[in-house]
């Protein structure tokens, strides 16, 4: 049975959320989600490394404890001390910890003080208007409880987000790929199409009718439950609950089958009609004049039939691209060989788990040209964040550290949180002196529309402000984005000439592919970045990649293709 490193993150972060329910010591909790974070970063899988013997004590943040905890998962598929820690908690309060507002210190609160231990025991309290009578909740919090109690399914299965799927799908693939005389194996559907979350997985495989490419695919070793099997299609259910859908394709419809299973539906509606209007039939099997084939043995055949360019998969949501493709307007993608650099990055020196220098070596290594460092400022204190002193100090390293390295710059810079009245954490006096300031919302996401928009278009006024992180504070399927408006802080961004972040955090995937085009469409650059909080999270860029893909942004269009001479000048405002 393949484990993966999600997985592995997955019980982790479980094993967190019930000691913090329990109310147990910080210490060991926050051992545990820094443990899910370096699994989940690990480029390597986890599990081929204890098939082949070798320690694990080497990876940072991985002790001997740990390192014998991850070996029992991968051997076993669980870790028997979860289960004796569940077993003394009622099974619904982990699943409250989804309800918006909440958290398991919170969930610890309302379980301890009111004996709260479902969802049904939580709205009672809510319309009682017991939960505002608890410290550190009030009327707001209450509220938001309710809406979010409204808004919840427990038993609706969630979309896994990308960097799930991908593990899942690479593993599959390669699975497959072994099978003598498979030559292509793919995945489609909304994973192709880099979508932030993945309903179910599509492989198409192009093999010999001969080939038992069926039978091996329901004999891996992840999967659940069979609920159908044949010759030229089977589907499974993974223990993950992911469906898998593997289809033999000949190779003469090949592109065909890509194009239709990749979709989206409502694009491949109008490629279709624009085939009708040509007399042509087009479906998963090719492009037919009557009842002959003319196409289809590749994608670019299927959009030629119909006078059109290729159409790049990430654009493939029927919001223009056919037009654009129609009138020879399809933007000129970015790709991640045109990113110069990283704008968003932690330390251990705040809540990263790597030094400056590790982190400048890494990003070198990736053949970037800079890194910016963007540490915590001192409102987030959790996070042992800077005041002025200290940023001082660090600005003083980075020109040691810059004068002994060539070919790369480390940017003096700082992640400042934006205060509710729209001022910035740190004194204008340091923050003149950095080569950029990200600016972020960490605090009051329950402020109303109208105050959390202003607080932000206040804080862009400041002549210090460079970047607006994570601009919405969202966190897919876990947070949903604070009520801004996202079109006056683009427009105020291009009045104030200040720069949208497109965070690349899987989790956060913040700017949405909406917003990015409309970013672009207003002239507002954006910087994809990581905010990298290891050397292994500087290759999340991949999926800030994608994201910029989906939302139509062009080398031109990111402030970080630029080398850092032309940075420079981009970066002062006028």
């Amino acid at each position: 049975m393949p484990i993966h490193n999600s997985d592995i993150a997955e019980i982790f972060n479980r094993m967190a959320d019930t000691l913090e329910i329990e109310g147990a010591n910080q210490f060991r909790v926050r051992a545990y989600r820094n443990a899910a974070r370096v699994v989940n970063d690990l480029p390597q899988a986890i599990s081929a490394m204890v098939a082949r013997g070798e320690s694990l004590q080497g990876i940072s943040g991985i002790g001997k404890d740990l390192a014998g905890k991850i070996k029992e998962i991968v051997e076993t598929g669980a870790l028997s001390q979860l289960a004796e820690e569940e077993k003394r908690l009622p099974p619904g309060l982990r699943r409250l910890m989804k309800i918006g507002g909440l958290g398991p210190k919170r969930v610890h609160a309302l379980y301890e003080q009111l004996g709260i231990t479902n969802a049904s025991d939580l709205l009672q309290a809510a319309l009682d208007g017991r939960i505002s009578s608890l410290r550190g909740f009030g009327k707001k919090t209450e509220q938001m409880v309710a809406e979010g109690l409204r808004d919840t399914n427990e038993e609706r299965g969630e979309r896994i987000k990308l960097p799930v799927a991908e593990q899942i799908a690479d593993a599959l693939v390669e699975y497959l790929s072994e099978v003598q005389g498979v030559s292509q194996a793919i995945v489609a559907g909304s994973y192709r199409r880099r979508k932030e979350t993945v309903g179910d997985l599509d492989i198409l495989v192009t093999c010999p009718a001969s080939c038992p490419i069926m039978d091996r695919f329901c004999a891996y070793g992840d999967v659940a439950k069979i609920l159908s099997k044949g010759t030229t299609r089977s589907t499974v259910l993974l223990r993950s609950g992911t469906q898998v859908d593997v289809r033999v394709v000949p190779e003469g419809s090949y592109g065909a089958a890509l194009h239709y299973f990749t979709g989206s539906k409502a694009h491949n509606i109008d490629i279709r009609m624009l085939g009708v209007r040509q007399g042509l039939k087009i479906n998963e099997y090719g492009v037919f004049r009557g009842e002959k084939q003319i196409a289809g043995r590749t994608e670019e055949e299927v959009y030629g039939a119909v006078g059109l360019p290729y159409i790049e998969p990430e654009l493939r949501e029927n919001l223009g691209e056919i037009e654009a493709a129609r009138e020879g307007r399809l933007p000129l993608l970015v790709t991640p060989g045109r990113i110069k650099g990283d704008l968003h990055t932690h330390t251990k020196e705040t809540d990263g788990r790597h030094t400056m220098p590790e982190m400048a070596e890494a990003a070198k290594a990736m053949g970037y040209e800079y890194l910016a460092v963007t540490d915590h400022s001192k409102r987030l204190a959790m996070a042992h964040g800077f005041d002025e002193a200290r940023l001082e100090r660090r600005n003083g390293e980075i020109d040691r550290l810059n004068a002994e390295m060539r070919g790369f710059q480390l940017l003096k810079s700082i992640e400042v949180d934006i205060l509710e009245d729209g001022t910035l954490d740190l004194a204008d006096s340091i923050l003149k002196d950095l080569d950029l300031v990200v600016c972020a919302i960490h605090s009051r996401f329950n402020l109303g529309r109208e105050k959390q928009t202003e607080r932000i278009v206040r804080a862009m006024e400041n002549p210090n402000f460079s970047i607006l992180a994570h601009p919405s504070g969202r966190l897919i399927n876990e947070r949903e984005p604070y009520e801004v408006d996202m079109e006056r802080v683009i427009r105020a961004a291009r009045e104030k000439g200040c720069i949208m972040e497109l965070n690349a955090q899987p989790d956060r995937l913040d700017l949405t592919d909406i917003h990015c085009k409309m970013a672009k469409e207003a002239g507002v650059p954006i910087a994809v970045s990581t905010d990298a909080h290891s050397k292994n999270e500087l290759a999340l860029m991949r999926f800030g990649i994608a994201q910029a893909r989906r939302g139509w942004l062009e080398p031109g269009d990111i402030i970080n293709t630029l080398k850092w001479q032309d940075l420079k000048k981009r970066l002062k405002r006028t």
